[in-house]
């Protein structure tokens, strides 16, 4: 899921992900001011879709994501990398903190697939949302910080931003339904039985905040710790990475999404339900909410709490659904990291507790 995985540490480049970096560094060298080689490559390590590279040179060093290799099968849509350098660059500027966008190469006869170049950023990714080895008072403020980065997010002007042909308007949540009831269908390994009854009951069954085609802003779609870079010695977010899924979108299906970390174990996937988070300094989910409706204006509390048990489910089958790919990139050999196979393998269980959350919506 997460393509940033890679800033733990770097490793040699591939077979399977190698380019012609004497090509790459004839390119940068007319498209990227300041640039001067020679360039040694090395590989971040995991991320399961478009593979990410740190570019080392005697002055500075570069990060290049590119769509996976010639002989990778595609899904439609996915790998969108020109999307991600758009969103980026168009963030420029605003609270929201992204590196700087050096260069997009959408001719894929340079290095055999379409790349990005961007700035690279000093800082580090914190995996364990439970935040071990911090103190309550350092907890809270990263969680504060997560949250005032996301509510900035989510009033972007995107009109003044040049962002406003980022996405379609209107019916984002059936169309993301829809969007990822396809790619499940095209990715199944073994039939997910509350996958097929997720896919049927989200439609039927949305809100009316949900249909609320007034709340337009930029959604993340996988906005989570593990995606922000923070500062070494402040609880600052330096950079919001792995903008893959991005689009024009509703805020509160962004922002119901990162929730479900409070309704996540541990044990399937990066999550802090079922932990003390109390007596480890961590907000609560309500107190979460109430310090994004103060930032956004978006909703009140009460609103949100009246239709969370939908957005949770949604999410959780969006999540299936992305889990459900990677498990079929591992089956055809695609897949770049190997913590694919752990990653597909919870697909059947977070359909289930998706599927929980539906059962108790409206009861």
């Amino acid at each position: 899921m997460s393509n940033f995985d890679h800033f733990v540490g770097t490793k040699p480049v591939s077979d399977t992900h190698a380019f012609d970096v004497s090509a790459l560094e004839v390119w940068m060298s007319t498209q990227v001011a300041g640039f001067a080689g020679p360039i040694t490559v090395e590989m971040f390590k995991g991320g399961q879709s478009n593979p990410t590279y740190k570019l080392v040179t005697p002055g500075r060093s570069y990060v290049m994501r590119s769509k996976p290799g010639p002989v990778a099968k595609l899904l439609p849509s996915a790998h969108a990398i020109e999307r991600e350098f758009k969103v980026m660059q168009g963030l420029a500027g605003t609270d929201v903190p992204v590196p700087h966008m050096y260069a997009l190469c959408e001719d894929e006869s340079i290095i055999g697939r379409a790349f990005y170049i961007m700035e690279f950023k000093a800082g580090h990714v914190l995996w364990d949302q439970s935040l071990p080895g911090m103190t309550p008072q350092q907890r809270g403020a990263i969680y504060d910080e997560m949250n005032r980065v996301m509510a900035a997010l989510h009033t972007v002007d995107v009109t003044r931003q040049g962002l406003a042909d980022y996405g379609k308007p209107g019916n984002y949540f059936e169309r993301q339904i829809g969007r990822w009831s396809k790619q499940y269908v095209a990715s199944v390994t073994q039939p997910i039985d509350e996958m097929d009854k997720l896919m049927a009951w989200l439609p039927m069954n949305m809100p009316a905040s949900a249909k609320d085609d007034s709340k337009v802003s930029i959604v993340h779609g996988d906005y989570r710790m593990d995606n922000l870079m923070f500062a070494a010695d402040t609880p600052q977010v330096v950079a919001v990475l792995d903008w893959e899924l991005s689009t024009l979108g509703h805020p509160l299906a962004d922002f119901s999404y990162h929730c479900m970390a409070w309704h996540i174990p541990a044990s399937l996937g990066r999550g802090i339900g079922g932990l003390d988070i109390a007596a480890l300094g961590i907000p609560s989910e309500a107190e979460y909410m109430r310090r994004y409706c103060e930032r956004t204006g978006l909703a009140t509390p009460q609103q949100l709490q009246a239709d969370w048990n939908f957005y949770l489910a949604y999410n959780m089958f969006r999540i299936a659904a992305i889990l459900q790919g990677i498990a079929k990139r591992v089956e055809a050999g695609t897949a770049s990291s190997a913590q694919a196979k752990a990653a597909g393998d919870t697909a059947r269980p977070m359909a289930q507790l998706a599927w929980s959350y539906a059962q108790k919506h409206g009861a």
